[in-house]
């Protein structure tokens, strides 16, 4: 909500004191007891509150995205298994569930933001959980998203071969694990800014994802930004924003 349009709407009386009223009810947050939920964030943000679905039951879940949905359509929640999102759809029927990402949404279509595309580029299909909850998140936000996955440093045709499509985008998140080397590749290879994702995927010297990570910040590739192991909802935020600051 923008609190300032809000007053400007009411003293030229395009909304009435009593609406007014209403809309500012659950300022600065609808208590749940168990929750308090940012309703406003997307007026300060560009975007709603998102639900972390890890460590809260089906039960909190569900009905943190009921009151969420008495004044957002758009609704994201991240981490969520298959229990958050049986009891979740069973209250909102419309909401859809990505498993493979553990991603709960509901997609409003009509949502665009007018910006270039973002990429998202994985180097494994083992990758692909962690690149999806990044695709499925810029969607949700309303940004266009093109994806290119397994394109790993093990076979550098593949990342030099989609050069020109990255170089067109506005923004490119580059997701990998084992030793993290292909977003200094791809920050060697094209001029738009680049989000790194280290995954938590790779053998044991891989430690989980931590061989990734110390890889992408030492890499040798200048500016480019990492985010947390397996953090592609971070990823896709940080992405959105940068790319509503950029112009083909």
């Amino acid at each position: 909500m923008d609190i300032t349009q809000l007053l400007n709407d009411v003293a030229f009386g395009r909304v009435s004191v009593a609406e007014a009223e209403r809309q500012l009810a659950d300022w600065p947050a609808s208590d749940l007891g168990f929750a308090k939920l940012d309703m406003h964030r997307d007026g300060r943000t560009g975007f709603v509150e998102v639900v972390y679905c890890a460590g809260k039951t089906p039960t909190q879940t569900a009905e943190i995205l009921v009151e969420q949905s008495k004044r957002h359509f758009v609704l994201l929640a991240t981490r969520a298994e298959r229990a958050h999102a049986d009891e979740a759809q069973r209250r909102i029927p419309d909401l859809e569930y990505h498993p493979e990402s553990h991603l709960l949404r509901r997609l409003d279509p009509a949502r665009k933001v007018e910006a270039p595309t973002i990429a998202v580029v994985s180097a494994g299909t083992s990758d692909l959980p962690v690149a999806e909850e990044a695709a499925l998140t810029i969607e949700t936000v309303g940004h266009t998203v093109s994806r290119h996955y397994d394109v790993g440093v093990a076979g550098l045709h593949r990342v030099a071969g989609i050069r020109g499509e990255l170089e067109r985008c506005g923004c490119v998140i580059v997701v990998a694990g084992m030793e993290g080397a292909l977003p200094s590749v791809v920050g060697g290879l094209i001029s738009r800014p680049i989000v790194a994702v280290p995954t938590s995927v790779g053998y044991g010297v891989a430690l989980g994802g931590l061989a990734a990570i110390l890889g992408m910040l030492a890499g040798c590739a200048p500016g480019v930004t990492v985010v947390n192991i397996d953090n592609g909802f971070g990823a896709a935020i940080a992405a959105c924003r940068i790319n509503t600051q950029v112009r083909p």
